[in-house]
């Protein structure tokens, strides 16, 4: 059951007091629903659904009943959801403000500073974080972000920061200032890259919530002001990343949108391109080719228009072709046309890569060298069954990753045995997989056990042959202590 705040009566000094349905907004969230997508279900307008969450006008029986068929629910629950709570700044709705932030509706609408303070304080909710990790990834926001960052007019906040909630000492926020989120978002992305999410998120989440909230609400120069929130979003990528790395994608999804928000409102279109690659790559993971696409396409064009430099527009490209490669792996069609295409944008950004750096590379781009390089390009050419290509790109990746980047490393081998599978060579595939299993199972990361899950899954025509029996019993023993 939810966590209730304490009750009490609100007092004018609280606030404005709000009141709201909470449950009814969990349980739309739940099943993945935008209000817009509710209303039509029942029935009813847009504005009579918002205005039912709200508290502020009563539902019929007739619409309750119609409810309880659309979403399979008793009645009983059904009346629990309509059931309002009133709240006000000492005594929030907690679960309003996971629409106030943006999570579920349109971006662009409120202060791009407060609502990522609003998501970063509910990851900080004991009580209800479990609400954020539960939220299922929604395509349908998508469309909304693009448009809303391709038209909308930014947010600001001014050069004084945001309102504080409580009375406090108003921060004095400075290049130093900045230049310690950047150093922060650095050592918590290699220690990522080495441990997986699981062991450095809360880190990631307590920073934002207790460093970097305070520097949002604090005083700085218009002259800061761009570079602290290019800054800010930098570090919202890095959760969302970190909760997509954790199988957390309506979670990740919603840090990679208050990421682009803040993007927005610093007018920096290059760590915008960054993070509608980053969610490309997501919605290619999920399935979602034609978003994939359209993602890969939009960052593309942010990183165009930001002159991007050269190793950061090879990474773009890179994100281009595995949205190429998965949508004509998935749509069954890995022909001539395909190749072509994920051909083309490989050598193109080889050879931006081979430009080497520059010094306009921006300080999210550093851990992105030769290694990732080729990984992500055999992991696009198998996806258009070139396996001979992705089997050697594969182990060119192996052995350019060090031990600081050891989930890569076990990507990699998986990679490489799924190619070398694919090539008919079985032994080999289980040589390179075997090493996996251990790294799967000492890394916080829910990506690396679906990997060698999913090539376990593939090895079902070979369970009779011997070694492959020993591997998944090992995989099995590994995995269940």
């Amino acid at each position: 059951m939810t966590h209730q705040p304490e009750q009490r009566n609100p007092s004018p000094e609280d606030g404005p007091v709000k009141q709201s349905r909470p449950g009814l907004i969990r349980a739309r969230l739940q099943r993945g629903l935008t209000q817009e997508q509710a209303a039509g279900q029942i029935g009813v307008s847009l504005s009579t659904w918002a205005r039912w969450e709200r508290g502020t006008q009563n539902v019929r029986p007739f619409y309750r009943k119609v409810l309880a068929e659309q979403w399979d629910a008793k009645s009983g629950e059904v009346d629990a959801w309509f059931q309002v709570t009133a709240c006000s700044s000492l005594t929030p709705c907690a679960d309003v403000a996971i629409d106030d932030a943006g999570l579920a509706e349109p971006m662009f609408q409120a202060s791009s500073v407060e609502t990522a303070r609003q998501l970063w304080r509910l990851e900080m909710d004991t009580s209800r974080r479990h609400l954020l990790a539960a939220l299922p990834f929604m395509p349908s926001l998508l469309s909304e972000w693009l448009v809303s960052w391709a038209y909308d007019a930014p947010t600001t906040t001014g050069s004084g920061g945001v309102r504080t909630e409580h009375k406090q000492t108003v921060r004095q926020v400075g290049a130093a200032d900045v230049a310690r989120v950047r150093e922060a978002r650095q050592a918590f992305s290699q220690m990522d890259h080495q441990f997986g999410a699981g062991l450095v998120r809360p880190a990631v989440t307590d920073f934002l919530d207790s460093q970097l909230s305070a520097m949002l609400a604090g005083t700085y120069r218009n002259d800061t002001r761009g570079e602290l929130l290019s800054a800010a979003s930098s570090m919202t990528q890095l959760a969302g990343w970190m909760a997509y790395d954790l199988g957390h994608h309506g979670q990740a999804q919603r840090h990679y949108g208050q990421a682009l928000n803040l993007a927005k409102a610093a007018d920096d279109q290059l760590i915008a391109a960054y993070v509608l690659a980053a969610l490309a790559q997501q919605a290619c993971d999920l399935g979602h080719g034609r978003w994939a696409l359209r993602l890969a396409t939009a960052a593309r064009d942010a990183g165009r228009q930001a002159g991007a430099p050269p190793r950061v527009e090879a990474l773009l490209m890179l994100r281009q072709a595995r949205a190429e490669a998965v949508t004509a792996q998935t749509a069954d069609q890995r022909g001539a046309h395909a190749r072509r295409q994920v051909g083309l944008l490989l050598s193109q950004a080889e050879r931006h890569f081979s430009q080497g750096p520059n010094d306009r590379d921006p300080f999210w781009s550093a851990s992105f060298g030769q290694a990732e390089l080729a990984a992500e390009a055999g992991y696009c050419w198998q996806c258009v069954g070139e396996h001979r290509k992705a089997a050697d790109l594969a182990e060119q990746a192996l052995a350019g990753f060090g031990t600081s980047y050891a989930r890569s490393t076990q990507f990699n081998r998986v990679h490489a045995a799924h190619a070398y599978l694919d090539l008919g060579d079985l032994d080999h595939a289980l040589a390179l997989a075997t090493p996996a299993i251990p790294a799967a199972k000492e890394l916080t990361s829910a990506r690396a056990v679906a990997h060698i899950r999913d090539f376990a899954d593939r090895l079902t025509p070979h369970t009779r042959v011997t070694d492959v029996q020993d591997f998944n019993d090992m995989l099995h023993d590994s995995l269940a202590s």
